[in-house]
């Protein structure tokens, strides 16, 4: 067993996978230690915040300020709500409203936003203008207010006896808050999802869950496989064709099909995640049945076999103890495939509707469902979906790369 080891973990690439593997499973288990916010908690009033770091506007206001001269500050206010888009709309409703082109010029801010001030009335409705494209321009006005203005922030608060508002300070456009002293700060580095729940955290939760689902789909579909396998290719005669005639019949039924007719029978309120990798389990044995057996049909006759059976011990025994050894390396690389088809295939059904149910754990492929509903695909809300795409990629990518690492260090054929 240690020599073994040892020649696995001098494959370059099941180390490699391995590391990948360990490394995710490392975050998922040690970032709930130190975040403990509950995966579907939801903290934003609003639909896809973009990544970034939050802070309270309200304790920002009554920090200490610091004065900071920076030069490029009021080019990065104006370009922050006056960008190139922003330009071009801009000249676009000016010519619809008979400005000539000649006289409008995107570059110049101060004259670009005159003729907007002048010229723009939210009442007028230009010809071929839908509704949708009216309200745009009526909040890009709004936003546009003050953008050239010098002056601060005027802070007021309601006198409590005379109900009139009254000065209480300034915010000059050179004040600045170190964000370590407001006590109200959250980092959202992957932003929040289309119902305002924390995606990282959301993205740690589903990929625990899907690793759960797939070591158990794969374990109940690698146990199934072997034992069928393993009786099929002993026994051989009446056992194994009738269990060759269930296992050609899942082959040629498609899987994927037979998955979402038992998913939908099952209904959505039954639908967990246990219940879903069972059904992926029991539906994807056949292909390591084919594979064990005739493994297995190679070993039976060999001497040590043949030894075996005249020594008088059970069938049992004879397959446990002169065949499962010779196929150990066999069963473990099926295994590492069966996790990483129940991973994908638990994606697949979440896509379409027919995965765990959604009121208790999120797993990868109800994140992307969600994404796909709440079209951020379409609204280019890249947090929403390309993390989850990409962490499927890494673990079914480290499965399969481990996968290959043990293939080439027990078969001979393949070995540099």
């Amino acid at each position: 067993m240690k020599h073994t080891l040892q020649q696995v973990f001098r494959s370059g690439k099941f180390v490699f996978g391995f590391s990948i593997f360990m490394g995710l499973l490392l975050i998922v288990i040690v970032y709930p230690l130190i975040v403990t916010n509950p995966p579907l908690q939801i903290i934003g009033q609003g639909t896809f915040f973009e990544p970034g770091i939050y802070v309270s506007v309200y304790d920002s206001i009554g920090a200490d300020p610091y004065i900071l001269n920076l030069d490029d500050a009021a080019a990065k206010r104006i370009a922050l709500k006056l960008g190139d888009q922003e330009r071009l709309d801009i000249k676009e409703w000016l010519l619809a409203d008979g400005i000539p082109e000649s006289e409008i010029d995107i570059t110049d801010t101060e004259k670009l936003l005159d003729q907007w001030v002048n010229n723009y009335d939210p009442k007028i409705k230009i010809k071929g203008m839908t509704n949708a494209k009216r309200q745009y321009y009526v909040r890009l006005n709004d936003s546009l207010k003050g953008i050239l203005s010098t002056e601060g922030a005027i802070i007021a608060m309601k006198n409590q006896q005379t109900a009139v508002l009254e000065e209480i300070g300034v915010v000059e456009q050179s004040d600045y808050v170190n964000i370590s002293k407001l006590p109200n700060v959250r980092v959202l580095p992957l932003g929040t999802d289309n119902f305002g729940r924390d995606m990282l955290t959301e993205l740690i939760s589903a990929t625990g869950t899907s690793m759960k689902l797939g070591f158990v789909a794969g374990i109940i579909a690698t146990l199934i496989g072997l034992t069928l396998g393993l009786l099929a290719g002993y026994l051989g005669g009446v056992v194994d064709d009738i269990i060759m005639f269930f296992t050609n019949l899942f082959t040629v039924i498609p899987s994927f099909v037979l998955l979402i007719l038992i998913s939908f029978s099952i209904g959505q309120e039954q639908r967990g995640v246990v219940t879903i990798a069972v059904v992926i389990g029991l539906t994807s044995w056949y292909w390591t049945t084919r594979a064990v057996r005739a493994q297995v049909i190679s070993l039976r006759n060999r001497d040590h076999v043949n030894l075996s059976k005249l020594s008088g011990h059970s069938i049992a025994h004879i397959i446990i103890a002169d065949i499962l050894p010779y196929i150990a390396s066999y069963v473990v690389m099926a295994l590492i495939l069966q996790i990483s088809a129940g991973i994908l295939v638990e994606a697949g059904l979440s896509i379409i509707g027919l995965g765990p149910r959604t009121t208790e754990v999120p797993t990868l492929g109800l994140m992307m469902q969600w994404a796909m509903i709440y079209s951020a695909h379409l609204l280019g809300k890249w947090w929403a979906y390309f993390p989850v795409i990409v962490v499927i990629a890494l673990i079914t990518f480290s499965l399969n790369l481990m996968n290959t690492g043990l293939d080439q260090v027990f078969n001979p054929a393949l070995r540099d």
